[in-house]
């Protein structure tokens, strides 16, 4: 879309005809995208920002670089949700290519194959299943009963989906209005899953708003997990039943995680970390190679000996 046609939906005035192609976040906008500041903390990426035009409050206007387009508004999170809208892709394609499937795989009855869709060789898809438009599915990968794959992610080679899970549906994304109302925020993005990657029965992987929630080589996921939008999982990581992450947590690889146990969003788990089972991360973990537990978080030993002296005190 034209920048000036954007703003004249959320009522900025701009007369100019750059082709906007997209949102996205400060620091990974091109000349291309639009972008906003909403938290104080996130200047230093406003002013390195490559961005076409910032969505910003008037207080940093002077900080927006001199090749980026400021467009004053009070409330730049909210008026983001709004544009959010107008870069949403059709629900559902009405025409395109009929899916490829690849040499040797089984399509069982009761699927349903998207447009622009492709399945790579030797791969199971069973009855239930919902693979939608522009999907991507590697070799040798199997995808049991009622699985739903929703539009534009994309599915390695030698993974297992067990039934029941759902990759790519929205993430929870809203912004409210003074007078309490929440305003959805369009999630634009999609789900890159690698290679040798399985994940069990009911579990959820939200989209990304912009770019892509990625799960990487090897990680496994035991039923009932939650990944939020935006959240990235290293190669090898292991959740175990009922994890949830917050938006945008990044792990790095092997990160182990206990049953029932959690993020808070926006932090990064350092590299071979074990938080045990119910522990509830709130901040980076920086320092690899250490176990963690309970709530609030730290280390597992001293929460076992906690544990030990607080039961001899019920004795």
């Amino acid at each position: 879309m034209k920048l000036s046609a954007i703003c004249e939906h959320i009522n900025i005035s701009c007369e100019s005809e750059l082709e906007i192609s997209g949102l996205n976040t400060l620091i990974d906008s091109n000349e291309n995208e639009l972008t906003f500041l909403q938290n104080k903390k996130y200047l230093k990426d406003l002013e390195n920002t490559k961005a076409a035009a910032v969505l910003v409050h008037k207080d940093f206007e002077n900080l927006v670089p001199k090749n980026t387009i400021a467009l004053v508004c009070e409330e730049p999170y909210l008026t983001l949700a709004h544009i959010s809208k107008l870069f949403a892709p059709e629900v559902i394609e009405t025409h395109g290519e009929d899916c490829v499937v690849g040499i040797g795989s089984k399509v069982m009855p009761n699927v349903y194959l998207g447009y622009n869709s492709t399945i790579g060789k030797n791969c199971n898809i069973m009855a239930g299943a919902y693979i939608g438009d522009n999907v991507t599915i590697g070799d040798n990968t199997t995808i049991y009963p009622n699985v739903t794959i929703y539009r534009d992610c994309n599915i390695g080679s030698d993974c297992i989906i067990h039934a029941g899970t759902v990759i790519g549906s929205d993430g929870f994304g809203f912004a409210n209005t003074k007078d309490g109302k929440y305003i959805k925020i369009y999630q634009n993005g999609n789900v890159e899953i690698g290679n040798d990657v399985e994940i069990g029965a009911n579990c959820t992987i939200d989209r990304a708003v912009f770019k892509s929630t990625i799960i990487k080589d090897g990680v496994r996921l035991d039923n009932l997990v939650h990944i939020g939008h935006n959240c990235i999982l290293g190669n090898g990581c292991i959740l175990t039943g009922q994890v949830g992450l917050s938006g945008s947590t990044k792990l790095n690889e092997y990160v182990i995680m206990g049953g029932q146990s959690a993020t808070a969003g926006h932090l990064e788990i350092a590299p071979f970390t074990t938080i045990a089972a119910r522990g509830g991360v709130t901040k980076s973990i920086t320092e690899p190679k250490k176990s963690w537990a309970g709530f609030p978080l730290m280390d597992h030993r001293e929460w076992l000996k906690l544990q030990g002296r607080i039961a001899k005190l019920l004795k």
